[in-house]
């Protein structure tokens, strides 16, 4: 299981990349190897300002669909155009299979984001 320990992650299975003003959010190895093969990702958020743990997106396996969950406050800038036509991109490799890009709204939000280390601990790894 690839948890890289230079990102933070969420209870919900999120992970989010901190560069800046900017930050760059998907979902966990264990959480795409959970969900199966994705098929499809729904995010139509972009422009919009959402609040840390409101739903940002859904994505779409074959046997069931999941919320994301903006992992803390901001606009979301961008959408990764590269999962229309191949969502599978994300069961491939989920940190090169990235979901948004955000502008960060609260960076004071972080603090309470898991480590690498506290995550393996959540999933039992």
């Amino acid at each position: 299981m690839n948890i890289p320990a230079d990102l933070k992650y969420t209870k919900d299975h999120e992970w989010i990349k901190i560069d800046g003003n900017t930050a760059t959010i998907g979902i966990t190895d264990f959480a795409q190897s959970e969900l199966g093969d994705i098929v499809y990702v729904d995010i139509s958020t972009v422009g919009q300002e959402i609040a840390q743990h409101e739903v940002f997106g859904t994505i779409e396996a074959v046997k069931t669909v999941s919320d994301l969950f903006m992992p803390i406050a901001g606009k979301v800038l961008e959408v990764n155009a590269e999962l229309d036509a191949n969502p599978e991109k994300v069961n491939e490799d989920p940190y090169a299979g990235w979901l948004i890009k955000m502008e960060v709204s609260d960076a004071s939000q972080v603090g309470g984001l898991l480590s690498a280390e506290a995550y393996k601990e959540l999933i039992g790894q």
